[in-house]
């Protein structure tokens, strides 16, 4: 069943005005469990209007620092500074205005659809005579109608996400911290939530964890990539792109020449590094540049003087799947 989107954002245009600036700060955060140093001394802003991709292993620190952001972990060392405020000091109110959705989604089983989250919207602090709409509102947009009455142990994994998409939205919080989102979700239902929460993203503050490399790119502005507690990539995709392509990649298909002579003429031209076939029956070759050099005119006029029929030409982009193995391998 698709999501309902136009009545939420309805509603949402109209409250978005009541939303203050809430920017992320975090300063020199540092967690330690016993000897193991867990996040390490990071620091990083997330504006308010921006998603941020948050990346990383497992055991890297990114649910602990998300954990230490929602204030379910003490801040220990550093400070968060959530809308120009110290969770330090004003951990409760900032609580209020950020909706959470942890890896594991905590729900309680035994209870209704409607009846957990008139609960998390009591818990949460909405007043009372606009739970009722809040509840309608988050059935609409998680695409729950059907199941609203159930129990939520009687749900499957999918749904289940999507009731504990609606607890952290039930709040029309400014901060949104998501942690895995789309987890058991089909592939219809991921991109309804990527939608939503590109949308959410043009208003609130938003933190997206997840293992889908592919979710990044297509939901998020910027990326944060954390390994072994430390930031060691921050930047939008084609920004790490750039940084992770020190050499040309090209990929080079030559018909009417014999692949080995090709081969070898290639690998003798001054400014390349590298030659690998990627498809020797259809002279479809990987070339890799020296450091600093380009290649594209020598291929060109090597294709030229030797009358080959030159039919791609193009310079191949690094993964992000790469660059997230390059930065994180230990």
């Amino acid at each position: 069943m698709p999501f309902l989107f136009l009545s939420y954002f309805k509603q949402y245009e109209i409250n978005s005005n009541n939303h203050s600036i809430m920017d992320i700060k975090v300063e020199k955060l540092t967690k330690n469990y016993g000897h193991h140093k867990a996040v390490d001394d990071i620091s990083f802003e997330v504006k308010t209007g921006e998603i941020l991709g948050f990346l990383g292993p497992n055991g890297a620190g990114k649910t602990t620092t998300m954990k230490i952001i929602t204030n379910y972990l003490n801040c220990e060392q550093g400070d968060i500074i959530i809308g120009g405020k110290s969770i330090r000091d004003n951990a409760e109110e900032l609580k209020k205005h950020i909706g959470y959705l942890p890896e594991n989604n905590p729900l309680y089983l035994d209870m209704p659809v409607i009846d957990y989250l008139e609960f998390c919207a009591s818990l949460q602090g909405v007043e009372k005579s606009k739970i009722p709409e809040r509840i309608r509102e988050m059935v609409r947009v998680c695409g729950l109608n059907a199941e609203k009455h159930k129990r939520i142990g009687e749900l499957s994994k999918g749904f289940r996400q999507r009731v504990g998409l609606a607890q952290a939205m039930i709040h029309n919080p400014s901060v949104l911290i998501l942690d895995e989102p789309t987890t058991g979700l089909d592939p219809n239902q991921i991109i309804e939530i990527r939608k939503l929460i590109r949308e959410l993203g043009r208003e609130k503050t938003v933190i997206l964890s997840t293992h889908i490399l592919s979710e990044v790119e297509a939901t998020c502005d910027r990326i944060m990539i954390i390994n072994n507690g430390k930031i060691v990539a921050n930047g939008t995709a084609e920004t790490l792109r750039k940084q992770a392509q020190g050499q040309e990649i090209l990929t080079v298909k030559i018909e009417d020449g014999d692949s080995n002579a090709i081969f070898k003429a290639i690998q003798e031209l001054p400014t390349v590094g590298l030659v690998d076939f990627t498809d020797r029956n259809l002279n479809r070759f990987e070339v890799q540049s020296r450091p600093g050099c380009t290649s594209r005119r020598e291929i060109f006029n090597l294709c030229v003087k030797n009358g080959w029929i030159l039919t791609e030409l193009a310079v191949s982009e690094a993964k992000l799947e790469d660059i997230f193995r390059e930065l994180t391998v230990n």
